[in-house]
C-alpha cells in the first residue's frame, strides 16, 4: 500500500472512532461556537435542522426529476420518550408527503425508534409508521447499523414486512454475513445495498478493496435474481461503471442511490444519460455522526469540510 492510501485509511479509521465518541458529540452540542463552525460543513450533506427544510430540499430533488429518500437523522436513542418523539416526527413527515402528493421513501434507523430499549418497541413504532404510509406512494426503508444490531434489525424487519409490503431493508456488503442475510429474504421486496460505514472487526468484515467491490456487485446481481427492487447506493466510479457494463440498470428492478451533497455533478450526469437516480436527503439536529461518516467514507471530503467551515457560507447543492 502506498503512503497516500495508508494515510487515507488511517484517517477513515480515526473519523469512524471519533463518530462513536459520545463525549465529543456532547462537547460539540454544548459549545455554540464549535457547533456553529462544524454545522457549516454539515449543511453540505444535511438539508437543515427541521422538517420544513428537509421537505423543501426533497421537493427540489423531485422537481429535478430524481427519486427521493428522506431521513430524520438519529440513532441509538435509549430514552423511551425520545423514541416516541422521533416516531412522531416521522409520522409528521409521512403526513406532509401525503398532503403534498409527493412520492418518496422515508428512511430511518430502528435504534432511533426503540431498538435500544426493546425490539418490540421498535416493531410497534415501525408498524405504526407502516399503517400511516399504507395506500400511498410512500415507502419505509430501514437502515442497517453496527453488526451487533444486525440480527434484531433483520428480525423486526421480517416480522413487519410479512404484514406490510411497503417496507425495505438495507444490507452492508462489507459484512461477511451479508450474502447469507440476503439469501434469507425469501419474499421479494425492496433492498438497498451499501458498502457499510461502520468500523467493524477484521474477522467480521472486508476492508475497502477490489474484493469488497466484487462482493458488492455479486450481492446486487443476487438481489435482482431473487426478484427484489434494488437500490445500488454508491458513489464509487468503479462500481457504477461495472453496474452499467453488466446491464444491471437496464431493467426496472434497479436504481442508483446517492447521498445529498455527495458528487451532485455525478448524479446530474448519470441522470442525463438516462439512469434512474434516487437522492438521499437527511435533515435534523443529530448531524454530528452523519458528518463524520460522510468524511470518513471519502477522505478528500475533509478538504471541502474545512473550506465550508472557514468560509461559513451556505451550501448550494447543484443538482
Amino acid at each position: 500500500m502506498n503512503q497516500h492510501l495508508e494515510l487515507e485509511q488511517q484517517l477513515t479509521t480515526a473519523l469512524k472512532s471519533i463518530a462513536r465518541r459520545l463525549d465529543l458529540k456532547a462537547y460539540v452540542e454544548q459549545n455554540p461556537q464549535v457547533n456553529q463552525i462544524l454545522r457549516h460543513a454539515a449543511l453540505r450533506y444535511v438539508a437543515g435542522d427541521r422538517l420544513p427544510e428537509g421537505l423543501e430540499a426533497g421537493k427540489e430533488i423531485l422537481r429535478r426529476g430524481y427519486s427521493l429518500s428522506i431521513e430524520y437523522i438519529g440513532e441509538n436513542t435509549s430514552d423511551a420518550k425520545e423514541c416516541e418523539q422521533a416516531a412522531a416526527e416521522m409520522k409528521a413527515l409521512i403526513q406532509q408527503l401525503k398532503q403534498s402528493g409527493l412520492p418518496g421513501r422515508v428512511s430511518f434507523d430502528l435504534s432511533h425508534i426503540g431498538l435500544m430499549i426493546s425490539p418490540s418497541l421498535a416493531y410497534a413504532n415501525l408498524t405504526e409508521l407502516a399503517r400511516q404510509a399504507e395506500g400511498t406512494e410512500i415507502e419505509l426503508f430501514i437502515s442497517m447499523e453496527e453488526s451487533g444490531k444486525t440480527d434484531p434489525i433483520l428480525s423486526v424487519y421480517k416480522q413487519a414486512a410479512a404484514e406490510y409490503s411497503g417496507i425495505g431493508i438495507t444490507l452492508q456488503a462489507h459484512l461477511n454475513r451479508t450474502p447469507a442475510d440476503l439469501a434469507s429474504l425469501t419474499s421479494p421486496g425492496r433492498v438497498r445495498i451499501v458498502k457499510g460505514a461502520y468500523q467493524e472487526p477484521d474477522h467480521l468484515s472486508l476492508a475497502r478493496s477490489p474484493e469488497l467491490n466484487e462482493r458488492y456487485l455479486n450481492l446486487v446481481e443476487l438481489a435482482i435474481r431473487q426478484g427484489h427492487q434494488v437500490s445500488i447506493a454508491t458513489h464509487d466510479d468503479a462500481i457504477i461503471n461495472a453496474v452499467r457494463d453488466r446491464g444491471l440498470l437496464s431493467g426496472s428492478q434497479a436504481e442508483l442511490e446517492m447521498l445529498y451533497g455527495i458528487r451532485p455533478e455525478l448524479a446530474k450526469r448519470l441522470q442525463s444519460e438516462g439512469n434512474p437516480i434516487r437522492i438521499y436527503v437527511p435533515y435534523g439536529r443529530e448531524w454530528y455522526l452523519y458528518l463524520c461518516h460522510r468524511i470518513a467514507e471519502y477522505p478528500p471530503n475533509l478538504y471541502q469540510a474545512v473550506i465550508d467551515m472557514v468560509s461559513g457560507q451556505g451550501v448550494n447543492n447543484n443538482y
